[in-house]
């Protein structure tokens, strides 16, 4: 009996592998979110108050961007994309973006790496807030994605000047973070 043209292979052969894929990317997520840090944190009303001096408030914004820097982005990006709402071609760029956003930089477990050379995870945020934003200003939504990357900016940065950061970082590791 031939078997010319059938593929050998049972289709229960195939669950293994996509169990691999799926912990895979289940690991992936988990890791690549670790960054995040908890909204309840960031969040948390008894960790606010003015503070009096500029020199206080440019320290302030320069931890907790350091810090808080995935919990940001994601605020900037979720601006932007609520200003897309009623433009749904540049809404599904954006999630196609967004698609892109995940794999580059959200959901990476190891560094980036180009020609055998690690991309370091900033240079990848850069590039993909270029990106982003070139792609998004040849749609017709200019005007609202500029409102919106400066509200996000404006929430961010309000966010960054008053909340305290003495209670940040509880490890050497964290602490290296806000001092290269």
């Amino acid at each position: 009996m031939t078997t010319y043209g059938t593929n050998p292979k049972s289709s229960n052969d195939l669950a293994p592998k996509l169990e691999y894929i799926t912990r895979g990317i289940n690991q992936q997520k988990r890791s690549g979110l670790a960054t995040r840090r908890p909204w309840k944190q960031m969040l948390d009303l008894g960790s606010f108050n003015f503070p009096r001096k500029l020199a206080t408030v440019i320290s302030r914004i320069r931890a907790n961007t350091v810090y808080f820097q995935t919990n940001y982005t994601i605020v900037v990006l979720f601006s932007v994309s609520l200003s897309l709402i009623w433009n749904p071609f540049s809404l599904l760029i954006l999630i196609a973006l967004l698609g892109a956003w995940l794999f580059l930089y959200f959901l990476r477990d190891e560094p980036l790496a180009v020609f055998d050379r690690e991309i370091d995870h900033r240079i990848v945020l850069i590039v993909m807030s270029v990106l982003t934003l070139s792609i998004l200003f040849l749609t017709d939504a200019k005007l609202n994605i500029a409102v919106a990357i400066v509200a996000g900016a404006a929430a961010v940065l309000s966010h960054a000047a008053v909340r305290k950061t003495e209670d940040l970082y509880q490890t050497d590791e964290e602490t290296s973070l806000l001092n290269p």
